[in-house]
Formats: structure tokens, sequence, C-alpha cells
């Protein structure tokens, strides 16, 4: 997901200015993430300036490559990496519950909604990254609800990415069976209406905008930012929720430099750090950022609780179950 929104020196500035004493820890840190590059570098130049005597590198990846390289690093002895920045919750909670994650419990999560972060301190959201519902201005109905795709007027033109190949689908999945009425009742409903899931979110994008499908399941920024480029798209919050990923950030257990690990967190937990985030196009974590243009207001946003844990020891059966609904 190639973002091309660049951070302006004014900000790089005022980050820099107001995200503490220079100098508080030093030494070299690696991060291992799946941001993409211009993000990653953004966010890497923006802890450097405020944290001068730190040298950060980092490895970018998407996060199921990523997480192949650590897992083959882990499993010959030693990784590089000191700190993890990846998608999703359900890969942290997997490391944690494998005892490679070191807790921060001195964290200062207090701006933030219960949920936002593991409530033992192992992992922090940075963004909330939605998945709701694209349609294309051509519709007729304008859905407001989940139940809207399961209507007439949508049979056989609603595409959504599959868990198979899609993390953030899978999350959004696990959500919407705990959180909608119909369980898995409503993922057999889109069947029967003629759904297609498959691929990835970029996929589905295509589709819609480009009229083959009217309808689509799809992470927020996407056709937020093809709309803004002319794309025929309307993006919606269902006004029973959406599910999100956090794009969560981790201290390895392993690594050599704890305090700076530290200090990476706190950056980017920080107010100045979620303005950085904001300042890149996306939903900030924390509540008093604001919401990047074309957003509505957070309170019209209302995400669906989402335990990680849980989606983590039911992730086989879901897939399984999902692929035997769509015949995948």
């Amino acid at each position: 997901m190639t973002r091309i929104i660049s951070l302006s020196l004014g900000l790089m500035a005022s980050i820099s200015a107001m995200a503490g004493p220079a100098g508080a820890v030093d030494g070299t840190l690696t991060l291992y993430t799946s941001q993409p590059n211009t993000d990653a570098q953004q966010s890497v130049d923006a802890f450097m300036k405020a944290n001068p005597g730190v040298q950060v590198t980092f490895v970018r990846d998407g996060t199921t490559k990523i997480m192949a390289k650590l897992e083959a690093e882990l499993a010959a002895g030693a990784t590089p990496a000191d700190v993890l920045l990846i998608a999703d919750s359900v890969t942290m909670e997997g490391l944690k519950q494998r005892d490679l994650l070191m807790a921060y419990p001195e964290a200062d999560v207090s701006a933030y909604p219960d949920g936002t972060h593991d409530a033992e301190k192992f992992w922090f959201g940075t963004k909330l990254i939605t998945t709701g519902i694209v349609y294309n201005t051509a519709a007729t109905m304008v859905p407001t609800s989940w139940a809207d795709l399961l209507k007439e007027e949508a049979k056989g033109q609603v595409a959504m990415p599959s868990p198979l190949t899609s993390g953030a689908a899978l999350i959004h999945t696990a959500t919407l069976v705990g959180n909608l009425e119909a369980g898995w009742g409503f993922y057999e409903g889109l069947a029967a209406n003629g759904a297609q899931a498959a691929g990835g979110n970029g996929g589905v994008l295509k589709q819609v905008a480009g009229g083959e499908k009217l309808y689509g399941m799809i992470v927020d920024f996407l056709p937020i930012r093809e709309k803004a480029k002319g794309a025929p798209v309307e993006f919606v919050f269902p006004m029973e929720g959406v599910s999100a990923i956090s794009e969560p950030v981790a201290i390895l257990a392993s690594t050599q430099n704890p305090e700076a690990a530290q200090a990476f967190v706190d950056f980017l937990i920080s107010k100045e750090g979620q303005e950085l985030a904001l300042s890149q196009g996306y939903l900030p974590a924390r509540p008093d950022v604001a919401v990047p243009e074309g957003f509505p207001d957070r309170s019209a946003i209302k995400v669906m609780p989402f335990d990680a844990a849980r989606a983590l020891a039911e992730s086989e059966a879901d897939t399984a179950r999902f692929a035997g609904i769509f015949g995948q």
C-alpha cells in the first residue's frame, strides 16, 4: 500500500523540537517493518532528529516476508532486529505467547482507549486502518449498513479480499463474525448473494472503481485517496462499526538496546509521532490527533471490539470455514 504523501520539512522540525530532550539515549537500533519504504524512512528520520544519539537502520518487506526472515533468524539463534513494526496485532500476539517480545510497562498510553494496545504492554497500536464499504457512484443503492450487502441490489455486485491471502481481511472476518448478530450467517448470506472473495484490497478497489463491481469491502484510505484523484467511488463507515488493524510496534526480547527501543516506541505513540502518521495520510490511533482529509469526524467512526488472542487461537478454523463458504 504505497504512500506518496511527503512529510514537510516544517513538520519534521516541529517534531524534533517537541519530542523531548535530545541525546537521552544512544547507540544503534534495527527496525524490521512492513511499512511502505517512504513511511518507514520518514519514521526513522523523525525519530533520529528527536534522538540524535541513536543511529537507526531498517529492513522493510511485507508482513509475511518480514516475519519469515525474522523466524529464520530466530531459528538460527539470533536476529539483528530490536523493534518490530508490522500490520497486525494477531501476529504480535503470536510472538508474545512465544515469549519473543519484551514488555514495556512504563509506556505512557494514558491518551489511548482500552484495546488500542496489549493490556500487558507487549505491543502498541500506532494507527487505525479500518475496513468498511466502498461503492461505485453509479450504484442505485447507497449502503449504510453491512446488511445492505445482502440486498437484491447488491446481488453479484460485491467484491472483498480473502482472509486466505490478506491479514487485514482475516481480522475483518473475525471482527464481523464476533460482533454482528448473524455471525457466520452474514458470510453465508454474502456467498448466497453472489459475493466474490479473492486477493487483497487493491483488487477490490480496481473492480469497484472500474465498474466491474458496484460494492466492496476495503481498507479506508484506498478509496478515500482515489476519490480525491477523481475516481467514481465513495467510502462508508457502516453504522454497526468497522474492523481495524493497528500497525502495532513491539520490542523484541532479544534487543541489545532496550533503552533506544523504548524511546522508539515512545516516539511512535507520542502526540508528535501520531501527527507524523496523520501527515502520511493515516488515521492516528491517538484520539486527540486530527483525522486525515477526506475522513469523517472521529465520532462517526465506530471501531468494533477485537480480541487478538482469540483471533490467533481461531485463525485456522476461521480460514477453513471461510474457504468452505466461498468454495476456496
